[in-house]
């Protein structure tokens, strides 16, 4: 933890080298990947009924915008330079109606994009959210939450605006300036030749500022998530946080982090505020140019165009150039989605540390035999945690691991609950290899109670019902009653309806043991693992669970690492563990006769009691 001093112009090294990596590794990929595009429509695979016709009303719409431009014109040169008022009022009244049937093409052309962009988007966050459970310990130990978040957030929705606008609005626009193009050809083909040499100009635009966009879009996003990492561990710290008076320090580093998030979004916003201006004036300039080329045309002494093509030839040249603004916003956009799919498939292709090998065995009912044999493991490659531990638990044996902080207990109980696999050696249940059992197989047959304990939004009596989902209002009550806490719950307001905030604020630490302790054995499993469990429970509390212990330990193998060595004094076994390795073992009475680091953590522990 650093210092109440630190000063709140420091920037986490941690997170800049991360960006640094990341910028290098985007610099390799190209700006806009046919692979990622195609990736992102697969999405839209099980909706193809709703994306064909949404493509036919792309295709509708992109004909009936040029040629409502086209109808207007039309009845200039016609009825109105030939002044028949019979045929101008049905010219107008083929107007209307063609706009008429505009505006509904456009309804269902947007509200079928709608469709498809949240249905596709749907299946893609219940996509990455299913990834996510199957990911190990490890990586969630690794991957800062904010970053998480922002990839089910942000990313996504950029996702959601490239699937849903930016490919069928842009085929709109295209669309619309072909059938512009074509008709300005057939009207005056000499007019047109100037329009094409607005394509090189238009190309030189694009490259110039595309890659400063596509790096633009990236730091946003990229600082967005440093943002939300930031912000999602300021909440979860904010005991901290005021324990130390480090508010000043952590809104300084928070201001940094916010203070670049805006300087890449005013970046790319001027560098945007440059782009589709040009853009436009550049049309612009170009109907210029075709006025005084087109007016040469027909205004000298040989004309060599007709005024109604002329008006016909700058109909359509409004709407072959007005597009073009719309496609530079819709790059934008692209290049966010862009940017937004990266990561968000990068996320997805991450495999997790280890699986489940394909010819896994389901765990039949155990008894609850436990052994390493030969384990070492260690979190951080040549940095081992375990070393060559090796001993065994008989099922309905009682096993007490104590020892040192830093001495690898919790790591022990993480590979009996295959939340990790050893380095090297095997761990056994029932003589079974756990890394060839599945791990649901095993987790259902095995209840863990941790020293900082997790409740959900809810009533306490769903969050109990974690345990057995099945299991009813009585059965709840009934397992409240073995572990003797029944009545502790219901004097809370509301009983086991009372509801507990994110995390289960809103009750002591000490309830919120006692109702995990209570979805533990509501799940009746065959291994108990109780990690620190008892070390926030008050005296008096865990006197009434210790007596309680004694039934429910009972026919099911218990693991029970604590600091309060109280709690473990009759078990079957205690390890003793320091430095990675196993230095002593057996039961109370035999550890205190032998003097060695349990005596001492015992006459420790008596002697903290007593003061």
């Amino acid at each position: 933890m650093q210092g109440a001093n630190t000063p709140a112009s420091d920037k986490p090294v941690g997170a800049t080298m991360l960006s640094a990596n990341i910028t290098r590794r985007e610099q390799r990929q190209r700006p806009l990947s046919a692979k990622i595009i195609r990736r992102m429509f697969t999405y839209t695979k099980p909706y193809a009924t709703t994306r064909n016709w949404l493509f036919v009303m792309v295709i509708i719409r992109s004909i009936q915008l040029p040629m409502l431009a086209w109808a207007i014109g039309a009845a200039i040169r016609g009825p109105v330079q030939a002044g028949d008022v019979n045929w101008l009022m049905w010219s107008a009244v083929g107007f209307l109606a063609l706009a008429t049937v505009t505006q509904i093409t456009a309804h269902f052309r947007r509200r079928l994009s709608l469709r498809l962009g949240e249905w596709a988007i749907r299946d893609l966050r219940n996509e990455l959210f299913a990834h996510l459970q199957k990911m190990t310990l490890s990586f969630y130990n690794r991957t800062k939450v904010g970053r998480i978040i922002s990839r089910l957030t942000s990313d996504v929705e950029a996702m959601r605006v490239g699937v849903k606008d930016v490919l069928f609005i842009s085929m709109v626009q295209v669309g619309q300036m072909s059938v512009a193009a074509g008709l300005m050809l057939y009207y005056d083909w000499m007019l047109f030749l100037l329009v094409l040499a607005l394509a090189p100009v238009l190309w030189t635009i694009n490259m110039s500022f595309r890659r400063k966009l596509i790096r633009g879009h990236r730091e946003i996003q990229e600082s967005f998530s440093r943002v939300t990492s930031t912000l999602a561990e300021s909440v979860t710290g904010i005991r901290v946080t005021q324990g130390f008076v480090r508010q000043d320090v952590n809104a300084g580093l928070f201001y940094d982090l916010v203070a670049d998030h805006g300087r890449y979004s005013v970046g790319v916003a001027r560098l945007s505020g440059i782009f589709l201006p040009l853009l436009e004036f550049n049309s612009q300039f170009f109907i210029a140019a075709m006025l005084v080329v087109g007016g040469w045309q027909v205004l000298r002494p040989e004309p060599l165009a007709d005024v109604g093509n002329l008006v016909q030839f700058f109909f359509m040249a409004s709407q072959f150039f007005s597009p073009i603004s719309a496609l530079g916003i819709q790059y934008n956009k692209a290049l966010a989605a862009m940017a937004g799919a990266e990561r968000v498939f990068r996320m997805l292709d991450t495999p997790p540390d280890w699986q489940d090998p394909p010819d896994a065995v389901d765990l039949p009912d155990i008894k609850g035999q436990v052994e390493f044999r030969n384990v070492s493991f260690a979190y951080v490659p040549e940095r081992p945690v375990l070393s060559n531990v090796n001993f065994t638990a008989d099922a309905g044996q009682i096993v007490a691991i104590v020892g040192p902080t830093g001495g690898g207990k919790s790591t022990i109980i993480n590979l009996i609950s295959k939340f990790y696999l050893p380095t090297e050696g095997q761990v056994l249940l029932d003589g079974l290899d756990l890394g060839k059992v599945s791990s649901d197989s095993l987790h259902r047959q095995m209840g863990v109670v941790l020293q900082q304990n997790f409740l959900f939004t809810g009533t306490i009596m769903d969050n109990i019902r974690l345990g057995k989902p099945g299991a009813t209002d009585e059965d709840i009550r009934q397992a409240a009653r073995r572990l003797d806490c029944w009545d502790l719950i219901e004097a809370l307001p509301n009983g086991f309806d009372t509801v507990v905030g994110e995390g289960g604020s809103g009750i002591s630490l000490g309830q919120r043991q006692l109702i995990c302790f209570t979805r533990a054995l509501l799940a009746d499993p065959r291994v108990l693992i109780l990690d620190e469990a008892t070390s926030s429970v008050d005296t008096m509390t865990e006197a009434r669970i210790q007596a309680a212990m004694g039934k429910l330990f009972e026919g099911r193998t218990s693991f029970v690492v604590a600091h309060r060595l109280s709690t473990i004094r009759h078990a079957d076994q205690v390890l003793v563990l320091e430095n990675g390795r196993i230095t002593e073992r057996g039961n109370h009475e035999q550890l205190l006769l032998a003097g060695g680091t349990y005596a001492d953590l015992y006459r420790q522990f008596v002697k903290s009691t007593e003061t």
